[in-house]
């Protein structure tokens, strides 16, 4: 366990400075969670990376670090390995800006610190047809749609020192690979059962700013109860109809 004084986690979040809303949701999220762990103001960092834009910086009761960085246009990737290279924390975690974290998940994460690799369930109720990622099964769990990195908290010391920082930069599939890589070169891994996250938890909240999955998904949602209705409709004519 790190000594008093020391920051114990750096939360990373790249943002593309269009989900305010979303944004600060997520970064109270952390702020309620640091409270519950009993966490003191200098023992977690926030870092945000906004990506070619001067974005708007949540409040917070814990210290966040916001960055005005260039264009990257890469779904995060090369933010998120730039907010590394500034990471002071012996845990880093990864949370994109319309994401969450649960009340206790950094308190869950401080049982385990002794492990380099922490695997959490998240929610993704909002967001997938599964409920919950990953899915504990005869398969492998680092696999491609089973796992994501809110799942996680990792040794910075595994993700900087020995992979090298975010790789794959450039692919539609680095969170995949990059977690893959982690998980073969972790001198340990502990698997929980708790969910530490919610999945697509702002996704409503800047109306605007919905990724084009988030869109296709309420699109298909809105179809479906078109549908639905549309089938009560016929039902209820046709009993009138047999009566």
């Amino acid at each position: 366990m790190a000594r008093d004084g020391d920051i114990l986690f750096s939360v990373i979040i790249p943002s593309t400075g269009n989900r305010p809303k979303a944004l600060q949701k997520a970064v109270s999220s952390v702020d309620t969670a640091a409270r519950f762990a009993g966490l003191e103001s200098g023992q977690i960092e926030i870092l945000i990376g906004f990506d070619g834009v001067r974005g708007k910086i949540p409040t917070a009761d814990y210290m966040v670090r916001a960055f005005n960085l260039p264009r990257d246009n890469d779904w995060g990737n090369g933010i998120r390995d730039m907010l590394l290279k500034v990471a002071s924390g012996e845990k880093v975690i990864f949370l994109d800006d319309d994401n969450v974290i649960k009340p206790y998940t950094l308190k869950q994460y401080i049982k385990h610190f002794d492990a380099e690799m922490v695997v959490g369930r998240i929610d993704t109720q909002l967001a997938f047809d599964q409920p919950f990622k990953p899915v504990f099964d005869s398969g492998a769990m680092i696999r491609p749609d089973n796992i994501d990195p809110l799942c996680l908290c990792l040794s910075r010391r595994l993700v900087v020192d020995r992979c090298g920082g975010w790789q794959y930069r450039g692919k539609s599939d680095a969170d995949y690979r990059n977690i893959l890589e982690w998980h073969r070169r972790a001198h340990s891994v502990t698997v929980i059962e708790e969910v530490v996250g919610i999945y697509d938890a702002g996704r409503s909240l800047d109306s605007r700013a919905l990724s084009s999955r988030q869109t296709g998904l309420l699109d298909r949602l809105a179809a479906g109860r078109v549908a639905s209705a549309n089938s009560v409709g016929r039902s209820a004519f046709q009993g009138l109809a047999l009566a």
